[in-house]
């Protein structure tokens, strides 16, 4: 399978529009360091001639079935696409209903003929509905896209992958990371969805051994003192894991990473909040990185 990091950023992304940190100013003007690293790494440098994380969405392309898979519509989604020239999706995937993964979806207007959208079937608690509900209420509209429900933790096909997906932790709303499996190589991607390290050890037993593992790890641990209810599931050391309630910290991610046996880790959903010169190190992700696993 080829994958490719369309958007690595989080809610607001990399620049943040009207933002003058020393972080959002290095990606607009990269140096010759930074422009080598990102280059090194596959990302795509803009027409601009800077690099950046726009909202996440991951392209999985099966070469063996010639079909196209997408986890998440970002509201980046016509930028994207140009930006990668990668094919439109056959199938696509829906891992929660916050904006930053679903808003793109209204792009398949007069752009798609037919593409079945896989959500999970569990009703959230805090809406009343379950992420596939409300991505058949809220599309209505878009009558080339059917809503396939899917249960948690029950794998299905997709594009000719095997995929599951796995509860997280992303309150208040039900959230999921997800595993794709390309049944004949056995070559094995997993996500963790936006979530905090506190993932359900059922989930982390899907998740485990990955050939690649793209992790939410949104800041530095040490940020944590910035957030109004701080810092969760600390480590040994006292190291934060998660930054407030919603997401990994970078620490958290690699602890997960670790723990689940990951060849290869990157991370993603990253916010602008990390100092300039920690942004565009590794692990970190940038978009236009592609992998073949």
């Amino acid at each position: 399978m080829q994958v490719t990091l369309l958007g690595t950023g989080d809610t607001t992304g990399t620049p943040t529009v009207g933002c003058g940190c020393e972080t959002c100013q290095r990606a607009k003007a990269p140096d010759d360091e930074l422009l080598a690293r990102a280059r090194e790494q596959g990302a795509t440098i803009t027409a601009g001639g800077g690099v950046e994380r726009t909202r996440f969405s991951v392209h999985i392309h099966n070469e063996r079935t010639d079909e196209t898979l997408l986890v998440d519509f970002s509201p980046d989604f016509r930028q994207q696409f140009l930006r990668e020239e990668v094919p439109l999706p056959d199938e696509a995937i829906i891992s929660h209903i916050h904006f930053d993964h679903l808003d793109g979806l209204g792009n398949c207007f007069r752009l798609i003929e037919h593409l079945d959208v896989h959500a999970a079937n569990e009703t959230d608690p805090e809406t009343g509905k379950s992420v596939a509900e409300t991505v058949q209420s809220d599309y209505h509209y878009l009558d080339q896209i059917e809503v396939r429900p899917q249960t948690p933790l029950e794998s299905f096909d997709a594009c000719g992958f095997e995929v599951t997906l796995v509860p997280v932790n992303h309150p208040p709303l039900v959230c999921y990371g997800l595993v794709v499996e390309e049944p004949e190589t056995g070559a094995k991607l997993a996500l963790s969805g936006d979530t905090s390290y506190d993932i359900p050890e059922a989930s982390r037993d899907v998740l485990a051994d990955p050939d690649l593992l793209l992790a939410d790890g949104i800041v530095p641990a040490n940020l944590c003192e910035y957030h109004p209810t701080g810092g969760a599931h600390h480590d040994d050391d006292g190291t934060p894991r998660t930054f407030g309630t919603k997401h990994m910290t970078r620490e958290g991610a690699l602890s997960l990473a670790e723990e689940l046996n990951a060849t290869e880790t990157r991370l993603v959903h990253i916010a602008h909040y990390y100092p300039a010169d920690e942004a565009f190190e590794q692990p970190l992700a940038l978009d236009g990185e592609r992998y073949e696993l």
